[in-house]
């Protein structure tokens, strides 16, 4: 038995789940695009191969003609727009989406970003005033200002007309501001899922009259860093940008492949662990502006120049989330921080701008919403980041208990928020209050949503290569995940930390390579020829021109009991692990008085089935099998380890035959008298026995009364009785207790396994001699 980290959702009952054939694809790639309601042929076709021509009208969107009308009255006019974005990879793109097609279009424009620090998330009052004392007229948001309904009034008194472009979630008050242009507040707009820069780049088609494709290698960034659904146009958008900027000649993204090793097509993943974070990185620790004029650059020396930078900073960011992040575990393992339904930890001295990303880290391993907070002494606020579970809306939460925050904004699984220190304790006891009420214990445990189940030999590198046409994979869309069951031909410890598993299948002539990193650990706990359950991610590694299917491991279990194969080891401490939170126990069938690990010691008849034992060891062997096998079926542990050694087994080298006494007792009749002490090692060599075996047929011809023995001298018996073999109890006994040594501990691990699985379920009585 080996536990699964993550809680499995299997999403399908059968593996064609009634798909009806579509000509051209195979039944694996149908199957996924059925759970994703594609199942017409032009639905097909269009999720398969996404159209520019499918993106729809910008100004369906509400107050878009209203807000093109103003800036082309201001580019008349020759008045100053400021562009407002945001510090993160999506805010940092729009602005530069913004700016380009500001400036193509002939408008004097400039951007501005607020400082995480001093400013705080979006619009704020003394910015906007900023603004209108330096003579801007025309304010656009982009990624923020949904929620800025006092800075809208502030722009109003100034003098300022506000168009706000956002995508974030609409709150109770809409701010008045001269346009908002936002998918969720357009009840025409067919689409209200796109990223702020999505938003953006609507606009920009509007202003310029035209597609202006030169722009989707920016687009891709936002859409894919800021984890919106890549559906719809979405979808549309990232799949034409992954082309885009995977052929990008814009010096910012050619400095940025260059600093960050990028060789060849660029995909989701690329700009989601790779220039994505680097881009956050900068709005992390400063002001993001950097990440704004490396994007605008046509200088290739000043671009690499800004990459370099960009990419220092993202080093930085990294040691500081590891510091932050140990640190809040400590503070929850030591009880200094309540751990309860909701995470909050808060500390004065942490950097608010990388405190989202210890959220993150704080909800994978202890499965619970995090609130990770800065302390600012002086103005006794509290600023950061939150992350939560599926089951837990963030947002609709926090809004319940909206009057605790100053500032709060976000979305289902991730928010901002800004609090005073006195509310913490009381947000704590709120948020807590609202996840006892929803959350049940299942909620808490990550899940695997599961696409099917398959058979190594029914995989194909077509197949894996077919299901890539399903990319961009994220959210709304995600990569599907694949659970194998099958019992890998090898597994081994890989890395230069031995950290990692890395597994081969195979069956027939079919082979599969599977990789976990980071579960090393589960290395002594997988048994030969188990039945491993693997989930994972489908791939192809590709080696010295050399394709091979490849499963990334995301979690494994062993549904049924496993024997560990020990017998004979001097080494049981070193070689035997015992997991964290398993209960184990040693069994001995006489008096064992060592066992691995000071595990307790109990004897095979104290343990009746009462007390559960996740494992359990046999330090010895039984007198009688019926003992183990009624042990078993009480005990059933989902881990046997088969610890004993046999220091003087009844296993001869040569079980002897009646030929063999047949013979010896021949030679006696011929001799009269044998010197067992003085002759018995000349004999055994003589005829290629073992002495043992000499030593048990004299003893038993003794028993039978064939003959006699004293002080070593063998003499025939006059006037034998005649009597079988088999009436010697010594003889018995032995043979009976070689069947246990040839059943228990010379037997192959595969005869061992399947003798104990036949008491290893609770089943009828069977005869335990049947071997």
């Amino acid at each position: 038995m080996l536990r699964s980290k993550m809680k499995w959702n299997f999403t399908y009952n059968e593996w064609n789940d009634s798909v009806s054939p579509v000509h051209g694809l195979t039944q694996l790639t149908q199957t996924l695009l059925h759970k994703r309601n594609i199942m017409e042929p032009d639905e097909i076709e269009k999720f398969l191969h996404p159209s520019l021509d499918n993106l729809h009208d910008p100004f369906l969107m509400s107050d878009m003609s209203k807000s093109v009308e103003r800036v082309r009255r201001a580019i008349e006019n020759k008045e100053s727009i400021l562009v407002f974005g945001d510090y993160d990879a999506d805010g940092v793109s729009s602005t530069t989406v913004m700016v380009e097609a500001l400036r193509e279009a002939g408008a004097e424009c400039d951007f501005y970003i607020p400082n995480r620090f001093t400013e705080g998330y979006g619009p704020n009052e003394e910015a906007f005033m900023f603004a209108g004392d330096t003579g801007y007229s025309v304010i656009i948001t982009v990624d923020n200002g949904i929620a800025a309904a006092h800075e809208a009034e502030v722009a109003k008194q100034l003098g300022i007309d506000l168009i706000i472009t956002d995508h974030h979630e609409v709150q109770e008050k809409l701010p008045d501001a001269y346009a908002i242009i936002h998918p969720k507040t357009s009840k025409d707009y067919p689409f209200d899922e796109l990223a702020g820069v999505g938003v953006a780049f609507k606009f920009a088609s509007a202003l310029l009259g035209r597609f202006p494709k030169e722009l989707l290698d920016l687009v891709v960034i936002g859409t894919i860093a800021d984890l919106v659904p890549l559906q719809g146009e979405n979808r549309i958008l990232a799949h034409f940008g992954l082309q885009a900027i995977s052929h990008s000649n814009r010096p910012g993204i050619e400095a940025l492949r260059q600093v960050c090793g990028i060789d060849g097509h660029i995909n989701e993943e690329t700009i989601g662990f790779t220039i994505g974070p680097r881009l956050n990185a900068v709005g992390r620790l400063q002001d993001a502006s950097p990440a704004v004029d490396l994007l605008l650059s046509s200088n290739v020396d000043e671009a690499i120049q800004l990459a370099e930078f960009i990419n220092s900073l993202n080093q930085e960011r990294q040691k500081i989330v590891a510091d932050i992040a140990k640190e809040a575990e400590e503070m929850l393992a030591s009880g200094e921080e309540v751990s309860d339904r909701v995470i909050i930890v808060a500390k004065e001295g942490w950097n608010p701008g990388v405190l989202g990303i210890v959220a993150s880290k704080l909800v994978r391993k202890f499965d619970r919403p995090a609130i990770v907070l800065g302390i600012d002494k002086e103005l006794g606020e509290a600023k950061g980041s939150a992350r939560s579970i599926d089951a837990f809306d963030l947002f609709q939460n926090c809004m319940e208990v909206r009057d605790r925050f100053k500032h709060f904004g976000g979305h289902a699984q991730a928010a901002g928020m800004t609090l005073s220190v006195e509310q913490i304790d009381g947000l704590r006891k709120d948020l807590n209050r609202l996840a006892d009420q929803k959350l049940s214990a299942e909620d808490y445990q990550q899940t695997l949503d599961i696409a099917l189940t398959v058979d190594i030999e029914n995989l194909s590198l077509k197949q894996v290569e077919e299901v890539n046409q399903l990319r961009p994979f994220g959210m709304g869309n995600p990569k599907p995940l694949f659970r194998v069951k099958h019992s890998p031909k090898e597994i081994r410890l890989i890395g230069s930390r031995k950290n990692h598993l890395k597994l081969q299948f195979q069956k027939e002539n079919a082979k599969l390579e599977g990789v976990a990193f980071g579960m090393g650990e589960l290395y002594p706990h997988i048994s030969p020829h188990a039945s491993l359950e693997v989930v994972g991610e489908l791939g192809i590694n590709e080696w010295n021109g050399k394709k091979n299917l490849q499963l990334m491991i995301k979690d494994m279990m062993i549904n049924e009991w496993q024997l560990f194969d020990f017998r004979g080891s001097k080494h049981l401490e070193k070689n035997i692990t015992i997991p964290d939170g398993e209960k184990f126990a040693a069994v001995t069938f006489h008096d064992a008085a060592q066992s691995p690990h000071q595990l307790p010691i109990y004897s095979h008849a104290e343990l009746d089935g009462s007390e559960e034992f996740d494992g359990v060891l046999l330090l010895d062997l039984p007198n009688r099998l019926e003992d183990l096998a009624g042990l078993l079926k009480k005990q059933q542990p989902g881990k046997l380890y088969a610890c004993y050694r046999l220091e003087d087994g009844a296993f001869l080298k040569t079980w002897p035959t009646r030929d063999h006494f047949k013979w010896f007792y021949g030679m006696l009749m011929k001799r009269k008298t044998f010197n067992l002490d003085r002759e018995g090692d000349q004999l055994a060599a003589r005829r290629g026995w073992d002495r043992s075996m000499v030593d048990f047929i004299s003893q038993v011809f003794f028993e039978l009364e064939f003959v006699k023995m004293e002080d070593g001298l063998i003499t025939i018996n006059s006037k034998p009785s005649q009597k079988d073999l088999q009436e010697s109890v010594l003889y018995q006994e032995r043979q009976y207790q070689l069947k246990i040594e040839q059943a228990l501990y010379y037997s192959t691990f595969k005869e061992l396994k399947d003798w104990l699985d036949s008491y290893m379920s609770p089943i009828e009585e069977e005869a335990v001699n049947g071997l």
